[in-house]
């Protein structure tokens, strides 16, 4: 939302909670696939409204997660790609 990166638990954790303060988002899961470098990339239908309802953006963008000794070491989003 803001661009960027942020790194660890405090500032993702900070990050989250910025972002539920100013906006009402649902993100939901659309399909799941790996890619060729082992990323999971999860296509989701994305629609965020402002905390007066009003809508934002309705659209499908990608997650991105790459995975470390079984944890998410890294999470990206992009536009959905065609």
């Amino acid at each position: 939302m803001d661009g960027g990166y942020v790194y660890g638990h405090k500032a993702v954790r900070d990050y989250w909670t910025r972002q539920w303060n100013s906006i009402a988002p649902h993100v939901e899961p659309q399909r799941f696939q790996l890619d060729d470098n082992g990323c999971i990339v999860v296509d989701v239908h994305q629609v965020v409204h402002d905390l007066q309802g009003n809508l934002i953006v309705d659209q499908i963008v990608q997650h991105l997660y790459t995975l470390e000794d079984g944890l998410i070491r890294r999470m990206n989003i992009q536009q959905l790609s065609t």
